[in-house]
């Protein structure tokens, strides 16, 4: 991760001026049943896309707030990389998506009886997002409905 000094000035005059949202208190709920008898879904904000669905789109101010689909039968290693943010190094997760969208590891998990079930579908966001209001009324709200009606009982977040 690169300090502030490292950053381009554009970069260091908006991170210093950014309105950082609180969220308080943090919505959270304990887990009523051992982990090893859930369903869990994967929500990262990688920005990757599956083959052939749409990229997000990096033209609107404040930041693509729709998310994509992840059938969990998808080869990790075609997810395509769409993050928006030119200020980190996308070399490691292009190399092994697994960094940032860890399908892998999960079915690892599944198939050692450590979770329950992976679920069929998983959810990519794109991260740096800079108006959040809309992501946070609207498309938060229906991507934890289709998670809900799935079963999920933990979603594992991977912010990028």
């Amino acid at each position: 991760m690169a300090t502030l000094a490292e950053l381009p000035l554009s970069w260091r005059v908006f991170l210093r001026a950014y309105r950082w949202r609180r969220i308080d208190p943090v919505p959270w709920t304990p887990l009523r049943k051992p982990l090893a008898d859930c369903r869990v879904a994967l929500v990262s904000s990688a920005g990757f896309v599956a083959p052939g669905q749409a990229p997000f789109d990096e033209r609107g101010r404040g930041g693509d707030v729709s998310f994509r689909e992840i059938p969990a039968d998808t080869d990790v290693h075609t997810l395509v990389d769409t993050h928006r943010s030119e200020v980190f190094d996308h070399r490691g997760m292009r190399a092994d998506p697994n960094l940032t969208f860890p399908i892998d590891r999960l079915r690892e998990l599944a198939a050692r009886r450590r979770i329950g079930a992976v679920n069929h579908r998983h959810l990519s966001f794109m991260g740096g997002i800079t108006a959040p209001g809309r992501l946070v009324q609207r498309t938060a709200p229906e991507a934890a409905q289709w998670l809900a009606a799935d079963g999920v009982d933990v979603a594992l977040l991977v912010p990028v």
